[in-house]
């Protein structure tokens, strides 16, 4: 008897080929980055840098820009792993690896530094109907010095307590998000607002739009011997022109924005991310005004918690370190 051989087509044989041999693709690796309000400049740091990842790194990464309530948020956030990285004023930076102010005697030894942005300016902002022209003109006034776990909170009250203003009997604080406290100062509900932010801020170009902004001179003996104390701190100025209506220079002081991690998050995972960042640093310059006077060089400066290991293997690979 004859042996009859099945005929199998030879798509049906390629495809059976194709089944065994193609591999699923490797899931991406989702990123969170915390910034801060949503009209500041840290969430503009958390969202740019994960479109650059997301545009460099696609295949490997998944970064997620997240708005939060500022820098103790981010820090605690990065400090239990709820994110990877995260925007941090580098005053809050060193109080929380020292363990100091909010986190005093729990120091976050876990927090590691990757590398600073742009400096961050105290401001303190008001209309001109106010007749708010110094600092002490603010007593009997309502002021928003900030949300509880914000930076600019801390900020806010080392000034009032540098001028010798008492926040529960001098004037009426106020506790809001930056959003809501520039609509609030358009619509004359407040008087004035705290706000540490790299310059231009939306949340203050919105609302001179509306209303004759005055930004307020910080600057004394005593906020000029506070910053000569703390080595994150520096003396600054403001350029005329920077908003509508504000003509002259503004002597203020700042602080630097931080970009932080916590040493178990991978060291390829923040290498990954320093390389990307510093080999398309251009792109980063264009992303928001800001930005665009970042240099390599100063950006690793005014970092208090150590450098993650991922981190500085870049750094010298590149001979900066």
């Amino acid at each position: 008897m004859l042996c009859r051989r099945r005929f199998i087509p030879l798509t049906t044989v390629l495809a059976l080929s194709l089944t065994l041999t193609v591999r699923p693709a490797a899931a991406k690796q989702d990123i969170l980055f915390g910034g801060a309000s949503i009209t500041g400049v840290y969430y503009q740091v958390a969202l740019q840098i994960s479109n650059i990842m997301n545009k460099h790194l696609g295949q490997k990464y998944n970064y997620i820009g997240r708005p939060t309530g500022g820098s103790v948020f981010s820090i605690n956030a990065i400090e239990r792993q709820a994110f990877d990285f995260g925007v941090a004023q580098s005053d809050r930076n060193w109080q929380g690896f020292y363990g100091t102010a909010d986190w005093e005697g729990k120091p976050l030894k876990t927090l590691r530094s990757v590398f600073s942005m742009h400096p961050e300016t105290v401001l303190l902002v008001t209309r001109k109907d106010t007749g708010i022209r110094k600092v002490e003109d603010m007593k009997g006034k309502r002021i928003n010095i900030g949300n509880p776990g914000s930076g600019q909170r801390g900020n806010a009250e080392d000034v009032l307590r540098i001028y010798g203003i008492d926040p529960n009997k001098d004037i009426r604080a106020e506790g809001l998000q930056q959003a809501e406290a520039s609509r609030a100062l358009v619509d004359r509900k407040i008087d004035a607002f705290f706000f540490t932010v790299g310059n231009p801020s939306a949340a203050i170009e919105e609302p001179a739009q509306s209303v004759d902004l005055v930004i307020v001179p910080i600057n004394s003996k005593g906020i000029q011997q506070f910053v000569d104390k703390h080595p994150y701190y520096i003396m600054t100025k403001i350029p005329a022109g920077t908003y509508k209506g504000v003509n002259q220079d503004i002597e203020t002081y700042a602080v630097t924005a931080t970009v932080v991690t916590n040493e178990s998050v991978a060291d390829a995972v923040v290498y990954d991310l320093v390389k990307t960042v510093f080999d398309n640093l251009a792109e980063l310059k264009a992303s928001h005004a800001a930005f665009k006077n970042l240099d390599p060089q100063e950006m690793l400066k005014g970092l208090s918690a150590p450098f993650h290991p991922g981190a500085i293997t870049y750094y010298q690979e590149k001979g900066w370190m």
